[in-house]
């Protein structure tokens, strides 16, 4: 099944025969410019999910390559009726391109890893029966990497940390592709900018159970890695997103509280001092040669904290009903079939 997208992932053609049996297992192959990777990753793959014994489909996600990517993939997909084709008019970008595989896979449980045969898929039977122990999300873990050290390695250690600290998933490498998830995970997500790296994150979020598998890391063969510093900063930005989305996206006038309380403490502080006059002999005057610059600020302060809150108010306001509605269309649906 070759399927053309701007970004989104529409249809243009019939699946074959093979596309009418649901697999059981979905491997999700994001792919930029690497046109003399993709044949021996097909290979690799095809190897590696042939000997587990269980019916899979393989999607291949092309992001817009300009090297002859495209031409390969679609000669692959030619002779190989377990290959799927995700193509993007442009560049988007891993995380949108890992998203739309997602929505393009059936099989109940999906594998994603990156397309520069950095990551094994040797490795993928390992993490599909540490799943089936029990686990929602199983996480790769490249303990010994195989990458430059100033511009991969301790880059990635830093933001390891950051994200383990702020979100609670004690992951040691956030970064890996290499995962195994139940359909239910990310189908349950939404992923935008650099997400991808959080999927571990969001997933303990929903309540998905999270497990960490040790996986080999090969160095790259071919091509250009497409990482840099420059990622580091998104990655930050991103941060504070995922914090919010985890902690305060169920009741966000709370968060919105904690902002607020500041202003509304600092509100009469500022009217005390631009009413009330203290006298040279310690008597409290009222009304008495106001501070007009005290009273405005703490007029500006009581305003936007009331602003503040009220955004809280309606954000949680906006959830509440928007919740009420799914479950009264879903109720109504239920009633309606039988």
């Amino acid at each position: 099944m070759v399927s053309e997208s701007t970004g989104m992932l529409a249809a243009t053609a019939e699946p074959g025969a093979i596309h009418k049996v649901v697999p059981a297992l979905s491997v999700v192959v994001p792919i930029y410019n690497e046109r003399d990777n993709v044949v021996p990753l097909h290979e690799a793959l095809t190897y590696a999910l042939r000997s587990l014994g269980r019916s899979y489909e393989i999607v291949l996600v092309d992001d817009g390559s300009q090297d002859g990517t495209r031409d390969v993939l679609r000669s692959l997909a030619a002779s190989d009726p377990h290959v799927r084709l995700v193509l993007f008019r442009r560049n988007y970008g891993q995380t949108p391109a890992m998203a739309a595989g997602f929505r393009a896979c059936r099989g109940n449980i999906i594998v994603s890893m990156d397309g520069d045969l950095q990551n094994d898929p040797a490795d993928i039977g390992r993490l599909v029966e540490r799943l089936e122990q029990g686990f929602d999300v199983v996480c790769g873990w490249r303990r010994h990497r195989q990458d430059r050290v100033a511009t991969r390695l301790l880059p990635s250690r830093v933001a390891n940390l950051l994200i383990a600290r702020v979100t609670g998933a004690r992951i040691h490498d956030t970064g890996c592709s290499l995962k195994a998830y139940r359909s239910w995970v990310v189908r349950s997500l939404h992923l935008y900018s650099d997400m991808h790296r959080f999927l571990a994150a969001l997933g303990v979020g929903l309540g998905a159970r999270i497990a960490e598998l040790p996986v080999r890391h090969h160095p790259r063969r071919a091509g250009k890695s497409k990482y840099g510093l420059g990622r580091i900063f998104r990655v930050l930005a991103d941060l504070v997103g995922i914090k919010m989305l985890i902690q305060f996206s169920a009741h966000p006038i709370r968060w919105f509280l904690i902002l607020s309380l500041p202003l509304f403490v600092l509100a009469p502080l500022m009217f005390v001092l631009g009413f009330v006059k203290v006298t040279r002999s310690g008597e409290w005057l009222l009304f008495g040669d106001e501070d007009m610059a005290a009273v405005a600020a703490g007029s500006v302060a009581l305003l936007v904290g009331m602003n503040v809150f009220l955004l809280g108010f309606l954000a949680e306001l906006q959830i509440k009903v928007s919740r009420f509605f799914r479950q009264r269309i879903s109720v109504t649906a239920r009633e309606a079939s039988r």
